[in-house]
């Protein structure tokens, strides 16, 4: 019905017995008939890098293939982008070959099912069977049945005059899924796969939801307050105001009771099991720190789940690192400023790490995660991808890289570098500080017109030479110094041997004490040419 209802029809093209290589029939066939078109909305870009690398989960990249070369020596992997992916989560070595890629539809009873969890699913498809979706086209049916299925009607065909019909209640006329015995079995086989499906699913849900209540149950504890879903409805104000997009779902403003503004997030995009609310509730839950987003609340209701923060009015710090209007950077990013902003998410990181009966390693501190309150007070929040271990725990185990691209720790990708440890949550807020100071994203390949310099590769170089960090204005030699002493903790922070960086309750001795008292630390990166490849191999 609804291959008629959105004239979309997903297709697995017959392939020679030599081709190992679907893609590259997109790239180099035109697929297009006089009724049938490659549906390109919504499609895929392809991009091409010099070297594999692992790609986080929730941005859906699919890959990689490598069973052919384009015309550029540089695309020796090739993965498929989501049409919504940043830019900053693509490698510097990498660039987009081709764009409108047509990825299979799949629908859902409110119409197109999307999201990055099922675009890698069919991405895949796309690469390994050179599945395709075409949009189609024929002027004696297409708009008749569109007018029947509207009214809920079933469409039929009449042979003799070769036009479409809307059937009558009780007419023996044929369907057009059913005109032969082997599209009447195909119809049967879908109704079989769409049930089995909807059955599978449903369980799968039940399970999650039995994993995630047994969690609540041995949780036990009364804060934060559990809401039902009609509650979290009233106190989102029935989800009308949205703040923003994240990993796991939209942000929305909403009030309690009491009048307090709070954000909810609603959780749409879960995937993992429910791990990223079990992760949220677990870490955040029971703790209050100053420099640590307060959970006020949570629901949990069959497959819906919320959670229920106080609202940072000022937003996220990466509102102001990368700001277009400089007039917003240089008001709140002064020396001064960063140096109370660095200083408080080291100390909310030392109390993850320290403070708690459990540490906790939070696994993607970047700005984006540091909120802002209305004293633009820095709190790390988002503790979806977090972990528990115990306090004397040196080296942890991941089943996969967790955390976002340009923030992820070299011995996340390879053992090579060391274990995975708090060290890691160092890492990420080296590179954090380093994007302060310079205004610009660590994945920049390009500062002050220079191709492919690698960001920490840049400020070591001006910190080892005396240089001053650039600025769009004059500043003090004073706070000079100041933004001096941010880049060498920072530079500290991000050497690619775990051992050799600091603890965070050493960075907060580093950020309070003298410039002076700080020695320049080994470069902490390999070359701008290969850093990217040796984290992956």
């Amino acid at each position: 019905m609804r291959c008629t209802r959105y004239r979309i029809m997903n297709v697995i093209p017959l392939m020679e017995s030599s081709s190992h290589c679907p893609l590259q029939r997109f790239i180099s066939t035109n697929l297009s008939t006089d009724v049938y078109k490659p549906q390109s909305m919504q499609g895929a870009s392809l991009l091409g890098c010099s070297s594999d690398f692992v790609p986080k989960a929730q941005f859906g990249i699919a890959g990689p293939a490598s069973c052919f070369s384009t015309s550029n020596s540089m695309s020796k992997f090739l993965y498929l982008l989501p049409p919504d992916t940043y830019i900053s989560v693509i490698p510097l070595d990498c660039e987009i070959v081709s764009k409108g890629i047509p990825i299979p539809y799949t629908y859902n009873d409110n119409g197109l099912e999307y999201s990055n969890s099922i675009f890698r699913e069919k991405a895949d498809r796309v690469m390994n069977n050179g599945e395709t979706a075409f949009v189609w086209y024929s002027s004696n049916i297409t708009s008749v049945c569109q007018q029947c299925e509207l009214k809920g009607r079933q469409c039929g065909f009449n042979s003799q005059s070769g036009q479409a019909f809307c059937k009558k209640s009780g007419s023996h006329v044929i369907i057009i899924a059913a005109t032969s015995s082997a599209s009447t079995f195909l119809f049967l086989v879908l109704i079989v796969a769409t049930a089995l499906y909807h059955s599978l699913k449903s369980k799968y849900n039940k399970e999650i939801h039995l994993k995630v209540e047994l969690f609540l149950k041995t949780y036990g504890s009364s804060k934060p307050t559990r809401y039902t879903f009609s509650e979290v409805k009233k106190i989102a104000k029935r989800f009308k105001d949205k703040l923003g997009q994240g990993g796991f779902g939209s942000v929305y403003q909403g009030q309690l009771p009491n009048g307090m503004p709070v954000a909810v997030k609603m959780l749409e995009n879960s995937t993992g099991e429910g791990e990223e609310f079990i992760n949220e509730v677990a870490t955040i839950g029971r703790i209050h720190h100053a420099n640590i987003v307060r959970l006020l609340g949570f629901c949990s209701e069959g497959t819906r789940r919320a959670l229920i923060y106080e609202l940072m009015p000022n937003e996220s710090l990466e509102k102001y690192i990368f700001s277009h209007d400089s007039t917003i950077s240089q008001q709140l990013l002064v020396p001064n400023k960063m140096i109370d902003i660095a200083l408080g998410v080291a100390r909310g990181m030392e109390y993850l790490h320290q403070g708690c009966n459990q540490r906790i390693l939070h696994f993607d501190i970047k700005p984006h995660n540091i909120l802002l309150d209305c004293s633009f007070n820095p709190k790390i929040s988002d503790f979806g991808l977090a972990k528990l271990c115990a306090r004397d725990q040196s080296i942890v185990t991941l089943t996969a890289a967790r955390g976002t691209m340009g923030y992820i720790a070299p011995e996340i990708y390879s053992r090579n570098f060391g274990g995975i440890s708090y060290k890691s949550d160092v890492y990420s807020f080296g590179m954090l500080v380093l994007e302060m100071v310079s205004g610009r994203r660590n994945s920049d390949p390009c500062i002050e017109s220079q191709n492919n310099v690698y960001l920490p590769e840049w400020i070591y170089e001006r910190v080892s030479s005396g240089q001053d960090i650039v600025f769009v204005r004059e500043i003090s030699d004073e706070d000079k110094d100041k933004v001096r002493q941010l880049a060498i903790v920072a530079l500290w922070c991000i050497q690619w041997n775990p051992k050799n960086r600091p603890s965070m309750t050493k960075v907060v001795n580093m950020l309070t004490g003298r410039l002076q008292n700080l020695q320049i630390p080994p470069k902490p990166y390999i070359s701008s040419e290969n850093h990217l490849t040796a984290m992956i191999q």
